[in-house]
């Protein structure tokens, strides 16, 4: 199971950690995990190289964190985006995704 949890500071969200493998298909078949892998890179992506926020990011197999370390605000549009893709995600694949706040 994909478990994505995002950290907040009052109403910011200021990062997320995703891991673990959905297993809904075998590898490299698996469209949910796509999904969510996908998404996650566009928003830290977009978050340090195009907004240009002070954060930090790690990713390996079956992981990635991002972790804003200044001005929060600038990025809740893409992190709510995100937040929101993955509940409506985890609705239609409850097995496979929890999202946590």
């Amino acid at each position: 199971m994909i478990r994505v949890n995002f950290y907040s500071d009052g109403e910011l969200i200021t990062g997320f950690e995703c891991k673990g493998h959905s297993m809904s298909a075998e590898h490299g078949r698996d469209i949910v995990c796509a999904a969510v892998s996908s998404a996650c890179l566009m928003t830290a992506n977009t978050v340090t190289e195009i907004i240009g926020l002070d954060a930090e990011a790690a990713a390996t197999d079956g992981y990635l964190r991002l972790e804003i370390k200044a001005s929060p605000q600038s990025a809740q549009d893409i992190l709510r985006g995100l937040k929101l893709h993955l509940t409506e995600l985890s609705r239609e694949y409850p097995d496979n995704i929890k999202v946590e706040v």
